[in-house]
């Protein structure tokens, strides 16, 4: 999976929009407001960060050497994914997961909101 691939999948959630708050090099997506995902276009390897409950990053920690605390991020919530040697459905599930964290957190008005006009 490229850079494309995993931009595109990351694209295809539900009222995400992509701005470069930061840098010209560090592209975020949010939803409703919030960052669920940050690509480093530059970084090689390929390199993104995603929200993860506290506990699940505990364990990917442990079980990945590719995953680690994100920089400038609080590392409690945030993890830097290095996406080379990863699967893919892992990857995924890491876009997944971060996206529904941040959707879940948004007030209840707002997710009615964002439903109704991508229905």
């Amino acid at each position: 999976m490229d850079e494309n691939d995993i931009l595109d999948y990351a694209l295809s959630k539900v009222a995400v929009i992509e701005s470069f708050p930061f840098d010209n090099e560090t592209l975020v997506l949010k939803v409703g407001g919030k960052m669920f995902f940050l690509m480093a276009l530059e970084k090689q390897p390929l390199t993104i960060a995603v929200k993860t409950d506290p506990d699940w990053s505990t364990e990917l920690r442990e079980q990945y050497h590719q995953i680690s605390g994100a920089y400038h991020m609080n590392k409690t919530h945030w993890n830097s994914v290095e996406i080379e040697g990863l699967k893919i459905d892992l990857v995924k599930k890491l876009i997944d997961h971060s996206y529904d964290l941040i959707f879940k957190s948004l007030t209840k008005k707002m997710r009615e909101e964002i439903t109704f006009n991508n229905n």
